[in-house]
């Protein structure tokens, strides 16, 4: 063998174990660092619920960021698949589909209308998804889901009663009461016609309409044949935002009430003042005592994140917590131990990073929401929540207060 051929054999060796070296590393970084987990996110970015959506989606991104700063979970980063839901439950079966059948993520966070949740539980407990959602209908959590849906919106029942007593605390006697056809508006109306006259008043009417009409005047000239005192607008943006324009120009000037996620930003720029002065607006409150909300308040950049933003924050903190607790990802384990980081006498935590520091260390915790305590009962309700109250003024809400 020529020198020419032994130095070209001994750079071929050499060059033949420095890659055996280097691919023997890497199973090890690749086993330590993983595949990266995927949760889904199924929101409304598009339709009715378009101005929540992706403020929500903004939230849980902020936060999962922050976990996979500090090293993700399970040794993992964490990614997002998300899909528009378009508030539509058609659309958001299809989606859910994709996530998972394709995706397959161990859990679902983000459905806002509660047809959509409706729609999308049967696929999440059938294929062993978790499933959290502000869906507020009463019937979203009697469904045989075993456990696999948790909601950080308080249910209809509790909502409509604090709305009732907030009612006839204006000193409203008579109210008439208009729906969107929707889970919730039968059991708001049943509520609301039981609560009022514990409290002086009472409701002298309702109805239920169909949603995309171009005009509801005649459904607002029966709202108005009995003189009622304020009317409750039980619906979505878009067909609240109709109502409105009728009610005005049917020369309706008495007190207005709807969910604020029904009176947007969008709405009041749409609608001339005068249609939406005096209009008051109610939502689940975030806690805004609550270090937590001052977090993420911090995290978004915003000085007041609102209810939805703040549950969308405690979902992907829940959920990061819990795969921490259960040490692995998938939506039985999700169910199993979701109450076994947010309920008990473990030391209080208000951010997921905070939660993993205090798990690795192989310590008990309690998270404290900034939506509110995330303490939930057997079939996924929370328990109790406060409500804030704004009132439209020039066009522009105008904070009452939170009780």
């Amino acid at each position: 063998m020529t020198k020419k051929t032994l130095i070209a054999s001994r750079r071929t060796v050499l060059k033949g174990a420095g890659a055996l070296a280097f691919t023997g590393a890497m199973p090890a970084i690749v086993q330590a660092q993983g595949a990266p987990l995927q949760f889904g996110i199924l929101t409304p970015l598009t339709g009715a619920g378009g101005f929540d959506g992706p403020r929500m989606l903004k939230a849980m991104k902020a936060v999962l960021d922050e976990v996979n700063a500090a090293g993700g979970l399970l040794g993992r980063k964490v990614e997002v698949v998300v899909e528009d839901d378009q508030t539509n439950p058609e659309a958001a079966v299809r989606a859910a589909r994709k996530l998972i059948d394709v995706a397959k993520v161990p859990v679902i966070m983000g459905t806002w209308a509660s047809a959509v949740t409706a729609a999308v539980a049967p696929l999440c407990w059938e294929s062993k998804t978790f499933l959290t959602t502000v869906s507020g209908a009463d019937s979203i959590t009697l469904l045989p889901h075993q456990g696999y849906l948790i909601r950080t919106q308080p249910n209809n029942y509790l909502q409509a009663g604090k709305h009732a007593e907030f009612i006839a605390s204006t000193g409203a006697k008579k109210v008439f009461v208009m729906s969107i056809q929707a889970p919730f508006a039968q059991p708001t109306q049943d509520r609301i016609k039981s609560v009022l006259p514990t409290k002086g008043s009472e409701m002298i009417g309702a109805l239920i309409y169909e949603k995309d009409k171009t005009t509801y005047r005649s459904e607002v000239d029966l709202a108005l044949k009995g003189k009622p005192d304020l009317v409750y607008l039980n619906g979505y943006a878009p067909d609240v935002t109709v109502i409105l324009r009728d009610l005005y120009r049917a020369g309706f000037t008495g007190p207005r009430y709807a969910q604020s996620y029904a009176v947007t930003g969008k709405v009041l720029e749409a609608l001339p003042p005068e249609a939406t002065e005096g209009v008051i607006t109610v939502q689940p409150s975030a806690d805004v005592d609550s270090p937590a909300f001052a977090l993420a308040s911090k995290r978004l950049g915003i000085p007041e994140p609102d209810s939805y933003e703040t549950q969308a924050t405690d979902w992907a903190s829940l959920v990061s917590l819990t795969v921490a607790k259960a040490k692995e990802a998938n939506g039985t384990a999700l169910k199993d131990n979701v109450r076994k980081i947010c309920q008990g006498a473990g030391t209080k935590v208000y951010s997921a990073v905070e939660g993993l520091k205090l798990l690795a260390e192989g310590k008990e915790i309690n998270y404290e929401g900034a939506s509110g305590p995330c303490d939930f009962t057997d079939i996924g309700d929370i328990i109790d929540c406060k409500f804030r109250y704004n009132k439209i003024t020039g066009g522009k809400p105008v904070f009452l207060k939170i009780a």
